[in-house]
This record gives structure tokens, sequence and C-alpha cells, in this order.
């Protein structure tokens, strides 16, 4: 892990390390069907609930009229989704000591 965060090459290994009688590969194709799933989801509009982890859905912002700071000139800003993630309880209280599974 790099700086606090995880990419997803090392989150394929950790996982391959945890579950050695699976391949690398299944291991990869695991975790991107998980994410292309998660996606399809979030593009139809679906909300993604992971129990005690969290969920994934999707805000929307109307559309505007903007101001370009260069020049001062209004634009239209179009509607758009924006993916938002709100912690189960679970994570949430791991994050913050709660949980014995510290």
């Amino acid at each position: 892990m790099v700086d606090g965060y995880m990419t997803r090459s090392e989150l394929i290994q950790r996982l391959a390390k945890r579950k050695p009688h699976l391949y690398m590969s299944d291991v990869e194709q695991i975790v991107d069907v998980i994410f292309d799933r998660i996606t399809a989801a979030l593009v139809r509009g679906d909300r993604v609930e992971l129990r005690g982890f969290g969920a994934f859905s999707v805000k929307r912002r109307n559309a505007r009229a903007g101001r370009n700071p260069s020049n001062g000139e209004i634009v239209h800003v179009p509607a758009r989704g924006l993916p938002h993630f709100r912690t189960g309880k679970l994570l949430h209280d791991r994050l913050n000591g709660d949980h014995p599974r510290n």
C-alpha cells in the first residue's frame, strides 16, 4: 500500500496471498467481475449494499448555469450523476475503534 491507499493490483495480490489455492488470474477475474457488477448497477441507477461495509448509490445534480472563472462568461453545466458511498455500521465502528476485530 502506497501513501495510505491501495491500488487494484495490490488488492489482487493481497487476495491471492490470502487464498493460495486460487490462481492469480482467477483472483483478478473475480475482482473485475465485482467492480463491473457494482458499476453496471450504478449506471442503471440501482443502489448496491454490502452489509457491514457500506452502500454505493448515485446522487443526481441538476443542470445549472455556471460561470467561466477566466472571463466571467455564463456557461451551461449539464445534469450529472455522481457516485456516492456511505459506510455501514460495522465499517464505521471498526474505523473508530468501537469494534473488537480491529
